[in-house]
């Protein structure tokens, strides 16, 4: 029988199983993995929380694997305020948008980054807009930023709007919801001090990750407002 290779992880979501046991939804390198822990009121238990560098290894063939070892591999990232739900709010996403066990290691590597930059305090916003247009970008979902649908140059006087599954459509009239051409020039270099940029950004990815989420309301976006 094959040894299982230790890799990377972090909890994305637990929740009871069992008597004692407890369902974890790992984020690895090779991607969302869920697998059981054995005995999670155990000394194990204790690492079983998000933010928190591990190790670990999942054994079996299934979808539902076996947590056969589970160590820290490193300082959790402590997070606090609109800190902390901006890291549950990454979590969701994944949660939500990331198919099981297809792999996705540079997404892997932008999540730890993007935890210990909010752990050490950077605006909040450039890191969420980055993270999701990563993640999109990882999903196949992305679009070009500096070009329409028809592969014509953004310009920066023109008026777009988003159509999710194609792209940037240059509009002649204006209607709620558009984006201006300096601003989506700015996101493509991510200009974050550039007017109108962040407010653009956010719409932006709002509208874009919209048609894969679905109409049920992410949980950590209620929280946030309620904050």
């Amino acid at each position: 029988m094959d040894q299982p290779t230790p890799q990377p992880a972090y909890v994305l979501h637990s929740r009871a199983y069992k008597e004692t046991s407890a369902l974890v939804d790992f984020l690895t390198p090779q991607g969302r993995v869920r697998a059981v822990l054995r005995r999670a009121r155990g000394k194990g238990g204790s690492l079983v929380r998000p933010f928190v560098p591990l190790e670990v290894e999942l054994r079996g063939r299934g979808e539902l694997k076996n947590v056969g070892r589970l160590e820290s591999s490193g300082i959790a990232a402590w997070l606090h305020g609109d800190a902390l739900f901006s890291g549950l709010y990454l979590n969701e996403l994944l949660m939500r948008l990331l198919p099981a066990e297809a792999p996705h290691p540079a997404l892997f590597e932008h999540y730890t980054l993007t935890l210990q930059a909010l752990a050490a305090g950077r605006p909040l916003e450039p890191l969420l807009r980055s993270f999701e247009w990563r993640l999109l970008d990882e999903l196949g979902y992305a679009f070009a930023l500096d070009h329409d649908v028809n592969d014509s140059a953004v310009v920066a006087e023109g008026l777009y709007r988003l159509q999710v599954d194609a792209g940037l459509e240059r509009v002649e009239l204006f209607q709620p919801g558009l984006f201006k051409g300096s601003e989506l020039l700015a996101l493509a270099q991510a200009d974050w001090e550039a007017p109108g940029a962040l407010l653009a950004a956010k719409r932006l990815m709002r509208q874009a990750l919209a048609v894969h989420l679905g109409p049920k309301p992410l949980v950590s976006r209620e929280l946030f407002r309620k904050r």
